[in-house]
């Protein structure tokens, strides 16, 4: 069986932030530009306070069957809760969506060397 790529997307908005922490946040914008977004393990943070207090996490994560993006989904999620708790920030709305990367359809670069491969 071969591993299975996830990459997993949290949104949610900022709620009931005080003076400082919103301070707090803008103050560290450049490190969660949305120009430095990647998935990665240990998920990659991006927002824009100034602009609206909405934020969207990235994960990269694997399983080895289908039915694994939805633990994938489940960890994701639980990593993003815990960034923003232990930092105090409030939050509403958390959704998730998931990409099962195998399933995805191949670009069209990637459909003509999988062509001359099989040629």
């Amino acid at each position: 069986m071969s591993t299975r790529t996830f990459r997993v997307t949290v949104r949610g908005v900022f709620d009931g932030l005080s003076a400082g922490q919103r301070a707090e946040l803008l103050e560290r914008a450049a490190e969660h530009d949305v120009l430095r977004a990647a998935f990665t393990p240990e998920g990659s943070l991006t927002y824009d306070v100034a602009v609206r207090p909405a934020f969207t996490f990235r994960f990269l994560d694997s399983g080895e069957a289908e039915e694994d993006i939805l633990e994938a989904t489940e960890r994701a999620e639980g990593a993003a809760r815990a960034w923003l708790e232990q930092r105090g920030y409030g939050y509403k709305k958390l959704r998730s969506t998931a990409e099962d990367l195998s399933q995805a359809p191949l670009g069209k670069r990637q459909r003509r060397e999988a062509a001359r491969k099989s040629s």
